[in-house]
């Protein structure tokens, strides 16, 4: 494991170990960041920590065109229930992505620190939301890190039924049409195979960051 400094820089990804932690410190500059991020690494860490920044293997990951939408889902979609916005909150999506409630998880790994990194990438154009509406309230949504041929998500909340999958389903539809490779979702879970993600081998997906 590399412990960071003032310079800039990050060791190779395969240099992680096994759970995937690649390095520990440095700060949350948007340099860095945007370091991080075109080099396949994302921080994670608790507010008590030190910043932890992770290249895993394997890599979830979806392809735009492999969106799956469940019948129930079109339904949805068709109802019109929700209404669908680009980077119109991008704050309130962060805080709402903060403060929600996840179960199996002690606190947010949102720290305020992590909020203010990710508004100066906002405003540099580089970090985007997705924001769903009901009724004019803000119910769903995600935001993450766009590099322009891959869509680093980030976080995702749902205050209702099917908010998020929504928000998600719609960013992997615009995706499609503006020919990005892939979504990078990071990390393995249910929701998001349900939605057609699925793994990669880490050399493949620094193979298509790449290219």
């Amino acid at each position: 494991m590399y412990f960071l400094d003032q310079e800039l820089y990050f060791p190779p990804v395969e240099k992680a170990n096994s759970e995937g932690l690649l390095a520990v410190g440095g700060d949350l500059s948007p340099e860095r960041l945007l370091l991080a991020y075109s080099s396949g690494i994302f921080p994670w860490f608790n507010e008590d920590s030190l910043i932890l920044w992770w290249s895993p293997d394997p890599r979830m990951v979806l392809y735009p065109e492999e969106i799956r939408i469940s019948k129930s889902m079109r339904k949805v979609i068709k109802s019109d229930n929700f209404s669908v916005t680009v980077n119109t909150s991008f704050e309130s999506v962060v805080e709402n992505c903060a403060s929600i409630v996840r179960e199996g998880q002690n606190g947010t790994w949102i720290t305020h620190e992590m909020k203010s990194a990710y508004l100066k990438l906002h405003e540099r154009g580089i970090a985007k939301s997705y924001e769903v509406w009901e009724e004019g309230s803000l119910v769903g949504g995600l935001y993450g890190v766009d590099l322009g041929h891959i869509f680093c998500g980030e976080s995702m909340f749902s205050k209702v039924s099917n908010a998020s999958k929504v928000a998600f389903i719609r960013l992997a539809q615009d995706l499609q049409q503006k020919g990005y490779k892939l979504i990078d979702c990071q990390l393995y879970t249910d929701h998001l195979a349900s939605l057609g993600a699925r793994e990669i081998s880490r050399e493949s997906f620094m193979e298509q960051l790449k290219a």
